[in-house]
């Protein structure tokens, strides 16, 4: 069994003269991501590896949760292929991943992400909002494999408040 968790990058900020990559969270998207990483945790699903994208804004989301679930920073790698939208990039990513790893963890962006769920999940995704966490369990035993799983569950930030 193959799981991939992913994770939207929390909301971000739009005051800054800075480029995409490098925009920063809101408070509001610290303050929801903390919430999801926390209810994350009664789930007792720990990954094996984490994933982002160097974007500044999935980055710092990444951290959020890696601090709160005590995941130690060696777990986590940094890859450009997860700086995409369209989503396209982030399944060949995922199905080149290490076959030791059943459990992995990633943090991007929409509308990859949003696409990815619905691709490969059995519930439909409208939208998978910022610091949306999806769960999806696949019954392979090769990444390269993956095509219809079942989504285990989500964690949305407005279910928490």
């Amino acid at each position: 069994m193959k799981t991939i968790i992913l994770v939207r990058h929390a909301k971000s900020s739009w005051e800054y003269d800075v480029s995409d990559q490098e925009r920063p969270l809101k408070k509001r998207g610290i303050n929801d991501a903390n919430l999801v990483a926390n209810a994350f945790t009664e789930r007792l699903l720990v990954p094996n590896i984490v994933y982002s994208s160097p974007a500044n804004r999935a980055l710092s989301t990444c951290k959020i949760f890696m601090k709160i679930l005590k995941i130690e920073t060696d777990m986590l790698e940094i890859h450009p292929d997860l700086y995409d939208f369209g989503g396209e990039n982030v399944i060949n990513f995922i199905k080149k991943l290490d076959e030791d790893y059943q459990k992995v963890m990633i943090f991007g962006h929409n509308h990859a992400f949003t696409s990815i769920c619905n691709i490969f999940g059995d519930k439909f995704i409208d939208n998978l909002p910022t610091s949306g966490l999806v769960v999806i369990d696949f019954d392979v035993n090769s990444w390269s494999e993956i095509s219809h799983g079942t989504t285990r569950f989500m964690i949305l930030p407005r279910d928490l408040k």
